[in-house]
């Protein structure tokens, strides 16, 4: 994972920032004190306020077993969960069809990628970099509405020794947007940053930058004109991302796979079992506007399960985040919201075992199980945990 300025690497000097009474004291000294990195968590988000369970059912089917590790690779059971995903304001997953890559993400194919651009404009020392405002870069195995291709031959790019733009797709979590063709062209990318990353409102601290830098900061809505795909809401597509970057730890290498065909398998399963009593689930493949005809399906969920680099805490792997979009209706009844409408909710230690357990309980009842909790986050950023 690429995690951009994240919360859990703030500055001594932006977290003391986070206290109004000494905010002004601070920002006089950030200018001329290095910043001394640390690991925080989302431990202080505000309280959840959605339904729980204590632990997840005991399946009832015929589950993969759990894998072994060896000595130093051992997963973590006794550390609690609760409050131990990094904070973010956004996640940007960048869709390239494979399900694993270097250990930096920014390295893959010779550093000619999108993660590397979005390191460049909002990562450390980039123009649009604010440490309260921390956005979470991620590749993806779901392939791009188009393949990456360039516009020019690779002869014509040697003669002129330039490199093509290339074009990939874009999923914005919590904002539920996609973005279906984003090419590697800077002024794209620089449109993305401006249009949909940067904050709609800047944190006190920024109130002593001077004006230029605060514009800078701020989200300009007329970039989205730059944009030549556009961008879509996603509005009945359940999304599942797991962990699977082995290229960076191995415990996250043999999960990922695992758990993406165990739930695959128990989504399948329980969409074809409630067909007739609530909403039908189709799990979806390919480029996401395979995706589109299911809004002619009156009554059918979509749920797309998909591999991501580098989220944080190898030890608790498996990794999983269900993000439930914001416009999708009760499984019993479509009259009602969701429980966990336009909701992540961040799970540890998930084996096999576990995947229909939260297939029902949490994707279909909207309740959050307890013992795997890391974390939750709302449209808009907003950082949950359980109470302490």
């Amino acid at each position: 994972m690429l995690l951009l300025r994240p919360l859990r690497q703030t500055s001594r000097v932006a977290t003391a920032a986070l206290s109004a009474s000494t905010t002004r004291a601070c920002a006089q000294r950030s200018s001329n004190v290095a910043p001394s990195f640390r690991r925080t968590y989302a431990a202080r988000g505000a309280p959840a306020v959605f339904p729980t369970i204590d632990t997840c059912p005991s399946p009832t089917c015929s589950c993969a077993p759990t894998p072994s590790f060896p000595e130093g690779f051992e997963i973590d059971h006794t550390t609690p969960l609760n409050g131990l995903m990094p904070n973010h304001a956004q996640q940007v997953l960048i869709c390239t069809g494979k399900d694993d890559w270097p250990s930096k993400i920014e390295d893959d194919d010779n550093g000619q990628n999108h993660a590397a651009m979005l390191r460049d404009l909002i990562g450390r020392g980039g123009p649009y970099s604010d440490p309260f405002h921390n956005i979470s870069v991620l590749n993806v195995s779901f392939p791009p509405s188009s393949s990456p291709s360039s516009a020019s031959s690779p002869a014509d790019q040697e003669a002129t020794n330039t490199t093509a733009p290339t074009t990939t797709s874009i999923y914005l979590l919590p904002d539920f947007k996609y973005i279906p063709s984003l090419s590697s062209d800077p002024n794209h990318v620089k449109a993305l940053v401006k249009a949909h990353l940067l904050p709609e409102k800047l944190h006190p601290v920024h109130n002593h930058s001077p004006p230029a830098k605060r514009e800078a900061l701020l989200r300009d809505p007329s970039y989205a004109d730059m944009l030549p795909g556009g961008v879509r809401d996603i509005r009945n597509e359940v999304i599942v991302l797991i962990c699977g970057h082995g290229g960076r730890d191995q415990r996250c290498g043999v999960y990922g796979p695992l758990l993406r065909s165990e739930f695959e398998t128990r989504l399948a399963e329980q969409g074809q079992q409630q067909q007739q009593q609530g909403p039908g689930i189709e799990v979806l493949k390919g480029a996401a506007e395979k995706a589109v005809d299911l809004e002619k399906k009156k009554g059918v969920w979509g749920a797309r399960v998909g591999l991501i680099s580098h989220i944080g805490g190898h030890k608790f792997a498996g990794n999983v985040i269900v993000y439930i979009p914001p416009g999708l209706k009760s499984y019993d009844d479509s009259d009602v919201p969701h429980p966990l409408a336009g909701h992540g909710i961040w799970y540890g230690r998930v084996e096999p075992k576990h995947v229909e357990g939260i297939v029902k309980e949490t994707i279909k009842k909207g309740n959050v199980i307890k013992e795997l909790f890391r974390g939750g986050i709302k449209q808009g950023g907003e950082i949950l945990r359980l109470p302490l």
